[in-house]
């Protein structure tokens, strides 16, 4: 009896175990199909909104860009039947003349084309900076300089604010995801350095002038803590500070309000921007494959989200301060910009956090590869601007 008696006991510690195992393996399959689900999720997400917004430039100015392409087109064809007639007429003239009379027509030609450059209602080209290979069509002056300006610094927080599935996170008190919450801090970064650039600086003649109410208000208001959620609500002060800004653009449509392109201006809001990248830089290169994949992902949407913004609104700086900078300084901007569209356009399923020399990726090293590149062009335009280097 005493030996059956033990035998059962044995048998049924077997099958307690084994159960155990099985409960355990079960929970952990189910924990990991929940995580992938989230992260799935979060991933899509970011992509979707970290690539809406700039695209709404492209798509307001594809029909004026049409237009522009088919003048252009009509005004070639002119300019060739005019050329073929001369040729005919004057087949009988001399080398020299022939030579002089070419030349003439290509300064005729080029002096028309900047004249269409200037006119307020014409597109520009889209460009390439650098030749990357990205082609990005550029946004379109609509009224007087400054207004494309602004209407750049609204679009990113906007987006997040008016437009984003779920609208601002980092105050959400019940948190699904992180990776759109650091995307829209990134941006909200970048948004509070321009608004204290456009406050102190670009509406203002100098230390003497005074403030422009309504800028002034909208500094103060991006600058409410994110993660406020009543009394007042950090959607609810984002909100007013935009809706600042587009009263300063309805003035200066009006013409009731300035906006100054001067070199001393500007030159603050570029060393915004680099010193905003030199943090992100160094984020994103401490510690490599040393990091958890969670920690490694905040990191990386911050990232793209300051990237994005800022490049959206750099792009606006080559359209409102084409007077200021030089062809060499627009170009050297145009790779800036270039290098923080890459950034903003990396998208993996999920973030790794690789070694350095191992198989796996290390999306942290591969993302501070482009905003290298860009701090760097931004410190050569600041250097350059001021007479520096």
């Amino acid at each position: 009896m005493e030996e059956a008696v033990k035998k059962k006991s044995f048998l049924i510690k077997i099958l307690i175990s084994k159960w155990f195992i099985i409960t355990v393996l079960i929970l952990c399959i189910g924990g990991y199909a929940t995580w992938w689900g989230m992260h799935s999720w979060k991933d899509f997400t970011a992509k979707k909104g970290g690539q809406t917004h700039e695209m709404q430039f492209a798509q307001e100015t594809d029909e004026a860009h049409d237009t522009h392409s088919t003048i252009n087109d009509t005004t070639h064809a002119a300019q060739t039947m005019h050329q073929s007639a001369m040729e005919k007429q004057d087949s009988h003239t001399s080398t020299q003349h022939t030579a002089e009379t070419q030349e003439h027509t290509g300064s005729h030609t080029a002096f028309i084309d900047a004249n269409d450059e200037d006119k307020a209602d014409s597109p520009a080209p889209a460009t390439s900076a650098g030749g990357h290979g990205t082609m990005h069509a550029a946004p379109v002056r609509t009224g007087p300089r400054g207004v494309a300006f602004v209407e750049a610094c609204i679009q990113p927080l906007d987006h997040e604010l008016n437009h984003r599935f779920l609208g601002w996170r980092p105050n959400d008190i019940i948190r699904i995801a992180d990776n759109i919450k650091n995307l829209q801090l990134g941006i909200l970064e970048v948004t509070r350095r321009t608004a204290v650039a456009l406050a102190e600086n670009l509406s203002r003649t100098g230390r003497a002038d005074a403030y422009v109410p309504g800028l002034e208000y909208a500094m103060n208001s991006f600058m409410i803590k994110p993660s406020e959620f009543m009394f007042p609500s950090a959607e609810s002060k984002y909100q007013e500070g935009l809706d600042e800004w587009r009263n300063y653009q309805n003035m200066l449509r009006r013409g009731e309000a300035s906006f100054y392109r001067r070199v001393d201006n500007l030159v603050p809001l570029l060393k915004a921007y680099e010193s905003i990248l030199g943090s992100c830089d160094e984020n994103l290169v401490k510690d490599l494959g040393k990091i958890s994949t969670f920690k490694a992902d905040d990191v990386f949407y911050y990232t793209k989200g300051v990237a994005t913004a800022m490049g959206t609104i750099l792009e606006a700086v080559a359209l409102d301060f084409d007077d200021t900078l030089s062809v060499q300084g627009t170009e050297v901007l145009h790779h800036a910009v270039e290098a923080l569209h890459h950034a903003s356009h990396m998208d993996p399923w999920i973030v790794l956090e690789g070694s350095p020399d191992g198989i796996l990726a290390n999306h942290r090293a591969n993302t501070a590869a482009s905003i290298s590149h860009a701090r760097f062009y931004l410190d050569v335009l600041s250097r350059s601007l001021t007479g520096n280097l």
